[in-house]
């Protein structure tokens, strides 16, 4: 706290782009402060998990009262913040990036069932056909499936904005409502109801680097939305896709993925297991060091990282130490919850 300054005053918070001067209260994030003045500061979960509300602090000093699990050591000695968690405890000067201007609204969809197909042990992979047209959305995004009662479940979407179908590669988590109950009993014909798109993750195609795409477990849905959507890209750029999991039998969507890349002029597809058979010939180990084992230098790459929030906090950590920019690291963290 400011000397000289009681407990109550307010802080102020200067946008170095723009210069903008916003109030923030004792009580008060810096994203609430933010959002409360009318500024649309970045932002998602606004939990401390996504990081996408990551700020850099270039004046100033502000507290966690718990240390979020988004920001990584390397990223907080960078002068980086989380503007959902942080307090101000001085007066600030930060560098903060804006809402995206170019997301389409969320509207509500209907959409029929096409299919509903278990893939893999706990893995359904839902199409749904919007009824009306294909909604606008950008590849990364995902949609809330929202339930008779009015509650909603969030799948990201793993299709192109150009195929027939949104498509959501869905988890079974034993005794969910929605994903043990309500998706199994699906049946072609039906509609279910969507409110979307939402989500700040999405392909960046200007930033002409190369791509280093890496998941865990579905986390691929979102990524293979991006790969699809590459193809149309005259421009595109190498691609690398990383995908971690337990078992081969747990790679549901690999000769698809495959099928997609050799539409590109430079891709490679490397799955990762962490609990390889004997007859299984190819990486072993977790994901995030077989990106490093192939790429050891991420400085000039773009990544994008979708799965677990372990996995992310680990993935970050280890290519920030090999020299990846923190700017062009783009993530999209996900957590179970129990009645799911």
């Amino acid at each position: 706290m400011e000397e000289g300054r009681s407990e109550s005053e307010a802080l102020h918070v200067t946008l170095a782009e723009t210069g903008k001067i916003f109030p923030v209260q004792p009580h008060e994030s810096v994203l609430a402060a933010a959002l409360n003045a009318g500024i649309e500061l970045a932002h998602e979960c606004k939990t401390g998990f996504c990081g996408s509300c990551r700020v850099r602090i270039l004046e100033g000093a502000i507290a966690y009262a718990e240390d979020p699990i988004g920001l990584s050591d390397q990223e907080r000695g960078c002068g980086f913040a989380l503007a959902c968690q942080a307090r101000a405890q001085t007066n600030l000067v930060i560098e903060a990036p804006l809402m995206p201007t170019d997301r389409p609204e969320p509207t509500d969809i209907t959409a029929q069932v096409v299919s509903v197909d278990q893939v893999c042990g706990n893995i359904t992979r839902l199409r749904l056909s919007p009824v009306g047209g294909m909604p606008a959305f950008l590849p990364g995004q995902y949609v809330d499936v929202v339930t008779q009662s009015g509650a909603t479940r969030s799948f990201s979407i793993a299709s192109a904005p150009d195929e027939a179908v949104i498509e959501l590669h869905i988890r079974t988590i034993p005794g969910g409502m929605f994903t043990a109950g309500i998706i199994p009993a699906l049946k072609c014909g039906e509609t279910v109801a969507l409110h979307g798109p939402h989500g700040l993750f999405r392909l960046r195609p200007d930033d002409f680097r190369p791509l280093v795409l890496v998941a865990t477990g579905t986390g691929i849905a979102p990524l293979r939305a991006m790969l699809a959507a590459l193809r149309a890209d005259p421009d595109c750029p190498p691609v690398a896709l990383y995908w971690g999991m337990r078992e081969q039998s747990e790679l549901y969507l690999a000769d698809e993925i495959a099928t997609l890349g050799a539409g590109l002029e430079d891709f490679t597809f490397v799955p990762v297991l962490s609990r390889a058979a004997e007859g299984w010939s190819g990486r072993r180990g977790y994901v995030q060091d077989a990106v490093i084992e192939d790429l050891p230098d991420l400085s000039e790459h773009a990544l994008y990282l979708c799965g677990s929030p372990a996995m992310i906090a680990a993935a970050r950590g280890r290519f920030l130490e090999v020299g990846a920019s923190v700017n062009h690291i783009y993530v999209d963290s996900f957590h179970f919850a129990h009645n799911l």
